[in-house]
């Protein structure tokens, strides 16, 4: 990953609005780490679902994060409006490492940044599967590989 310095949009290839809630923050006055994890969910989910397939109620496949770790720049607080940026840093042939940033609107450098890895498996058995090739293809068209 690049250095804390120039962690930039450019360095993604989708981004994904979030609006900062309430509840978000924590008794120091901003939002608390843990929270950075939703957003990292909410965003690779929204991709899945909208570009790759992903029936999450009624597929056959599913995702589980078996992987994930945030690097903490610049605090952000209700009620920021942040973007999600993602891309995938490593397509494997049941796994993806997807490298995340966010963003405070209108501003270039990241406030925090991280990485998210998915393995799909088989809803039923819990198997690893191969990624299905419409999937695949979706997270090759966002991938720095």
């Amino acid at each position: 990953m690049a250095s804390k310095i120039d962690v930039t949009r450019d360095d993604y290839k989708v981004f994904y609005p979030i609006n900062t809630r309430w509840m978000d923050n924590d008794v120091y006055g901003h939002v608390n780490n843990v929270t950075y994890y939703s957003y990292f969910d909410t965003a690779t989910n929204t991709f899945l679902i909208n570009h790759c397939g992903l029936d999450i109620n009624n597929g056959d496949l599913i995702a589980f994060v078996v992987s994930s770790g945030c690097e903490y720049l610049a605090p952000i607080a209700f009620p920021d409006k942040i973007n999600v940026g993602i891309r995938v840093d490593r397509l494997g042939n049941s796994s993806v490492q997807y490298g995340i940033g966010i963003f405070r609107e209108g501003v270039s450098q990241a406030c925090a940044f991280g990485h998210f890895v998915h393995v799909f498996v088989n809803r039923v058995t819990n198997k690893p599967v191969t990624i299905p090739e419409k999937m695949r293809k979706a997270l090759s068209a966002i991938s720095v590989e």
